[in-house]
């Protein structure tokens, strides 16, 4: 069951009927996604498939499946991309449906701090976008680490 007009449901539409450019796989209980704004090179998001606004409205067995998947995916952009720090973000307060914001971190990123002590307009502008070309570049390597550390629904 999706939210009418929740963002994450579109977007997981998009990832089913094949429009999303973004994906890199689908898992268990969500779909690995690299973001559309790569201000911190490699951030990804773990969307998950069912729509619920909290992690207590999960039933026990697929709570423990989904926090593992998302812990694979995390180890996973971090070897992908080098990252010396993970930060993970779990806030659901913009977009009220569970989804992991996942970034790596490095000493050359500029932040020293949390990610959201970047400029808004800075980490969501036109110039941190990937490339066409950046993108496959990125979803090819990210999906090889996830296929290291999980078994990869498609």
């Amino acid at each position: 069951m999706s939210g009418d007009n929740c963002l994450i449901c579109k977007r997981i539409k998009m990832i089913e009927e094949g429009t999303n450019p973004y994906v890199v796989a689908e898992l268990k209980t969500g779909y690995v996604v690299i973001g559309d704004h790569q201000l911190f090179h490699g951030y990804t998001l773990f969307l998950c498939k069912q729509h619920k606004t909290e992690l207590h409205f999960l039933e026990e067995d697929e709570k423990a499946e989904f926090l593992m998947e998302m812990s694979k995916v995390a180890e996973a952009v971090y070897h992908a991309f080098n990252a010396k720090k993970m930060n993970y973000e779990l806030l659901g307060n913009g977009d009220a449906h569970l989804h992991w914001h996942l970034f790596p971190r490095r000493e050359s990123d500029g932040i020293d701090g949390p990610v959201w002590w970047a400029d808004r307009e800075t980490m969501s502008s036109d110039e941190v976008k990937p490339t066409a070309e950046q993108l496959e570049i990125m979803k090819r390597k990210l999906y090889q680490e996830l296929e290291k550390l999980s078994p990869i629904v498609k």
